[in-house]
């Protein structure tokens, strides 16, 4: 928890320091009014004492209320700016990082744990800050000031009130080393239900469609009792706190008037007054101690979850970056376009067996190239070294004549087009799904953004949407069909005006006759662009320069389709299964 404070700027501890000068100014406040009522207590049992006096004593007393209320006000406010600028400084730097994991990192933390640390990690955080900051720091000065007041008034009293704190401190102990462990529970579970719940709502169409309805409720139903049994043991717990405070207190005041009435019973006339004061002015003094360890009890509650928290938090801004940026930006380069596999070999972290094994091919600037094998042959693995989503494992990718890894990331991506396989959109408009992004140059248009609309073959169903180029995008595009997702995923490419295309499997959901004529309209509006292609289909890469064929991440072959045909088993194979006898004897 002490290590997320370093993220606190010099204005918060300036902060801080004026919230612990108006902090000991109310509790110097707090402790007067014993003072005052110990002197009241005098003036109405002293003859001859005037009303004069006692108002103003009491009036006295009155200011010290006030003052202190107003001091609470003051360090409210500080405290207030301390939590929000931190918690606001915590979630921009998780989205940070987070934004510069590679798949690597962000499989590592799961994206719902991810979004869980992001919200409600911080929030426990800010609401510890906020609250326990104060209470941490005006309970000790309370308390060691409340006691050296009492110190001599009576060694009975002080011998109670020591009595009472061992009680309350052992009690707080064992509760906080009951509930520690489950609120680290709470946490992964709430990352659970989070995951849960965001598979459900993500695969809605697939649950109906198999009737799984049951089946999920009943996942989540087991996430959600899990997290309910777990938030039920630690309130639980939590709930002795409140009643054995207020039981320690009310046993303390009652302690404190018994033995008050022995003492007094048993001292000599002159002793009896002073006695029954010092008794009312320890009682106050006593309440006060009691008090501390109750503001202590407030930080309790939240510090077990805020710890928890904390620990997940430097967990993601502590986590060691595997991709980092290299010194080369795109100012520097020269070629433009040319894609380069050296003796590439590919291992997911944490796997036994490599995924790609010793590929080797060239990219000329301007050709296409297109990747084909059976699913799970490594084309889309193969795809993912170039924009860095993964790293080669052994061997060297490069663009350009310059390896990859020397690149910033910057300026790679602002080199390519890609278009994954699942085409992603976001809440917006038509036109900020097309202009999504920044490639380093110039903004698009509205002529580009037609442009690229219609080489992508999205023109016509995006002219009959309401608002044609300002019509609403739902997130994840939720409103229009997945052939329409992927034309405008493509267009969004397109408009980046790359030196090189990443088609992932990019035209499945497209019919035979667009996805023929998209690709020739991309052949001839963006010539000498180099576009690497991964297809299950032999109808959209036969006309492709050079045909590379994966089988279980080796390279079965490389060539044109016609040559392909006639030496490659594999690439025969899938042919087969796809062309009739005629297209394939005529190729």
């Amino acid at each position: 928890m002490i290590k997320i404070f370093k993220y606190l700027e010099k204005k918060d501890w300036i902060y801080v320091l004026f919230s612990l000068v108006f902090i000991v100014f109310q509790v110097w406040l707090d402790l007067k009014l014993p003072d005052y009522m110990s002197e009241i207590t005098m003036l109405v049992q002293t003859e001859g004492s005037g009303m004069g006096d006692i108002l103003s004593a009491g009036g006295y007393m009155l200011l010290c209320a006030v003052g202190s209320l107003c001091a609470t006000f003051v360090v409210g406010y500080f405290v207030a700016r301390i939590a929000a600028g931190l918690s606001m400084r915590l979630r921009e730097m998780v989205y940070n990082k987070t934004m510069s994991f590679s798949m690597e990192e962000i499989n590592g933390f799961s994206t719902a744990s991810l979004i869980t640390r992001s919200t409600n990690d911080i929030t426990q955080i800010q609401m510890f800050v906020a609250m326990g900051l104060q209470a941490i720091v005006k309970a000790p000065i309370m308390a060691v000031w409340a006691v050296v007041k009492i110190a001599g008034k009576g060694w009975e009293w002080t011998a109670v009130t020591g009595g009472a704190v061992i009680i309350l401190v052992v009690m707080l102990g064992t509760i906080i080393a009951l509930s520690m462990p489950k609120f680290k529970s709470i946490q992964r579970l709430t990352d659970n239900l989070n995951r849960v719940a965001r598979e459900n709502l993500t695969g809605i169409r697939v649950v109906r469609a198999y009737n799984a309805e049951s089946y999920q409720e009943e996942r989540f139903e087991k996430a959600n009792q899990d997290l309910t049994k777990t938030n039920l043991f630690t309130n639980r717990i939590m709930s002795v706190m409140q009643p054995g405070m207020t039981l320690i207190m009310s046993g303390l005041g009652l302690a404190i008037y018994w033995i008050g009435v022995y003492l007094i019973d048993g001292a000599a006339m002159p002793e009896k007054l002073t006695l029954f004061s010092n008794m009312v002015v320890f009682s106050s003094y006593a309440m006060q101690v009691i008090m501390a360890f109750m503001l202590l009890t407030m930080t309790f509650i939240i510090l077990p979850r805020a710890a928890v928290s904390a620990k997940r938090i430097n967990e993601v801004l502590d986590t060691e970056e595997k991709i980092v940026d290299g010194k080369i930006t795109s100012s520097e380069l020269f070629e433009q376009g040319e894609v380069e596999f050296r003796q590439v070999s590919f291992q997911y972290p944490g796997a036994e067996d490599y995924i790609l094994h010793d590929i080797s091919f060239t990219a000329h600037k301007g050709e296409t190239v297109a990747f084909i094998g059976s699913t799970g042959s490594g084309k889309s693995t193969l795809v993912s070294l170039i924009p860095r989503f993964y790293d080669a494992t052994d061997g060297e990718v490069v663009i350009d004549g310059i390896n990859v890894k020397n690149y910033s990331q910057e300026a790679l991506h602002n080199k390519l087009g890609y278009v994954p396989q699942r085409s992603v959109m976001f809440s917006g408009t038509v036109s900020s799904n097309v202009t999504y992004g920044d490639n380093g140059k110039e903004p698009a248009d509205a002529d580009m953004i037609r442009e690229s609309v219609s080489i992508a073959q999205a023109e016509e169903f995006v002219n009959k949407m309401d608002g044609t180029y300002d019509a609403v995008i739902a997130q994840g595009g939720t409103n229009i069909s997945g052939g329409q997702k992927q034309r405008l995923a493509i267009a969004r490419a397109v408009c980046r005006r790359p030196e090189i295309y990443i088609f992932d499997d990019s035209f499945s959901a497209l019919d035979y006759k667009t996805d023929r004529i998209l690709r020739k309209a991309l052949k001839e509006k963006t010539g000498g662009t180099t576009t690497l292609i991964v297809a299950q289909r032999i109808g959209t890469i036969m006309d492709a320069d050079k045909i590379i064929v994966l089988d279980e991440g080796r390279v079965a072959g490389q060539g044109k389709h016609k040559d392909l045909l006639a030496n490659c088993p594999v690439y025969r194979e899938i042919a087969e299964s796809q062309l009739s006898k005629e297209e394939i004897e005529n190729a």
